[in-house]
């Protein structure tokens, strides 16, 4: 006799022998899930997906953060110029930085020039040296700022050239190095930030995995009896990705919010802590800790790529164990 043909015996052995005519009738109507629809390592699933799903989504907003942040970046030096002075004994710097102010604006392109005073460049200084400086008795270098138009650069060659015949001490800086420095790390950045993320899927598509497989060896004779009497392999495999879907939007919703919040915490933080130096320096870098539209867009994505990942991880590991069953029993022996 085969071992399927044995289990179900002693199955209907024991349902005859302890179920009545009227529970057989309330059983039919409401059958017995293949899965167990609650149980401990169902619930560590489950955490294990909302933490996975939270560290994926601060991964994205970190990565959405610097990109954001590098675009602004580079929008704003692509549109600025600086023309820096050094002091030196003997030089007039009001009438350096008026000169290299009007050669400047006369050059097609150059939609203005400003002079950064003295007060102004007291207050760049504040993180680093204090309040209360006195710039005119300080060895401190003297901006002139230049604004461009982006759609017509100027000849940069030719302006840096004639304000250093006209100021020797004078240096003009397109912040072009900057920008190439600036695109390099922040296309790095992404990089490592997404490779983090296919990381984090990846681990966990492996619990899924794992928490598949205990589940069907806490019901593995179920399955086989269930799978040799008729029952196809799909129907099987739509059970197990019916409860997997349901614990990974469980799991993927509480880790995407945890996210969000921690963002909307930042923002708030970063928000009421701007009285300070070192505050609007970070602020400079890094804007206001926001992640704008499309970080809380990517957050959705994620959520709702782990719930899928979850249930097509589960339905694909069902599908590979009831063919390694069928191999190992071509007969249903």
């Amino acid at each position: 006799m085969t071992d399927a043909s044995s289990i179900l015996k002693n199955l209907g052995r024991n349902l005859s022998a302890h179920i009545g005519p009227g529970m057989r009738g309330s059983i039919a109507k409401k059958p017995m899930p293949i899965v167990p629809s609650d149980n401990v390592a169902g619930r560590t699933m489950v955490l294990v997906i909302a933490i996975m799903t939270f560290l994926s989504c601060l991964t994205l907003g970190a990565v959405t953060l610097v990109r954001d942040t590098a675009a602004t970046w580079q929008t704003q030096i692509a549109r600025e110029a600086t023309i820096q002075i050094k002091p030196e004994e003997g030089l007039d710097m009001p009438d350096a930085l008026a000169r290299a102010r009007d050669i400047a604006i006369g050059y097609n392109g150059v939609t203005g020039a400003s002079i950064v005073d003295a007060a102004a460049t007291a207050r760049l200084l504040e993180p680093w040296l204090g309040t209360g400086l006195d710039i005119e008795s300080l060895p401190v270098p003297r901006l002139v700022i230049v604004t461009l138009d982006p759609a017509s650069r100027p000849d940069f060659a030719a302006m840096r050239n004639e304000i250093q015949e006209a100021v020797p001490n004078a240096t003009l800086d397109d912040h072009r190095t900057w920008v190439d420095r600036l695109v390099a790390m922040a296309r790095t950045t992404v990089t490592i930030g997404m490779a983090v993320l296919a990381l984090m899927l990846s681990a966990t598509a492996l619990t899924v995995i794992f928490a598949t497989r205990g589940a069907m060896a806490g019901n593995g004779h179920i399955i086989e009896v269930l799978h040799f009497v008729g029952a196809e392999a799909s129907f099987i495999a739509s059970q197990f990705r019916r409860h997997f879907l349901l614990a990974g939007m469980k799991g993927a919703a509480a880790g995407g919010l945890g996210a969000i919040i921690v963002f909307i915490g930042f923002y708030w933080w970063s928000s009421r802590n701007m009285a300070t130096p070192e505050a609007d320096q970070a602020t400079a870098l890094f804007g206001n800790f926001a992640i704008g539209p499309s970080g809380y867009l990517g957050v959705a994505v994620v959520v709702v790529l782990i719930a899928a990942l979850t249930a097509t991880t589960s339905h694909v590991t069902v599908l590979s164990y009831l063919k390694t069953v069928d191999a190992t029993h071509p007969d249903g022996m």
